[in-house]
């Protein structure tokens, strides 16, 4: 979901990332960690699905305004802040994106989501910083209308 921002293009993602990793098993070396090669199979595969879209179509990701489900909608709080931070989140540029959920949501150190992403690990800790930063910003602006009122 926070790469594709669809519901139905992750499953599919999902899919083709099992397709292609019995079809590459032999690369897999015993020992490493299985999500570690998996994540790096699924990021190719959103990779080359990203040119081919480009190509075919001239177009990107689709818009924000699709991730947010229907039953995130409710007047729930905590259903409410998911749905804002997802939201600041699958705004931030791909590559703080990618990074972001390998190292938070995944777990992932920063060498295993440089190796996964194949860039140094310096990358990574600049893609979080920026996106940390992008997030905190985003995070203390209020709108107009909720200013506090004295």
């Amino acid at each position: 979901m926070v790469l594709s921002r669809n519901r139905d293009v992750a499953e599919e993602l999902v899919q083709s990332t099992c397709v292609r990793a019995l079809e590459r098993s032999g690369q897999y070396t015993p020992g490493t960690r299985i999500d570690r090669w998996l994540f790096s199979v699924l990021h190719s595969v959103w990779i080359n699905e990203l040119r081919a879209q480009r190509v075919r179509l001239g177009q990107g990701f689709v818009d924000c305004d699709e991730l947010v489900a229907a039953d995130q909608q409710q007047h729930d709080e905590q259903r409410q802040q998911y749905a804002k931070v997802m939201q600041r989140v699958s705004q931030l540029p791909e590559a703080q994106r990618n990074a972001v959920f390998l190292v938070y949501v995944e777990g992932f150190t920063y060498q295993e989501a440089a190796d996964t992403l194949a860039v140094p690990i310096g990358t990574i800790m600049s893609r979080l910083a920026a996106a940390r930063t992008t997030l905190a910003s985003a995070a203390t602006l209020r709108p107009a209308g909720q200013e506090k009122r004295l």
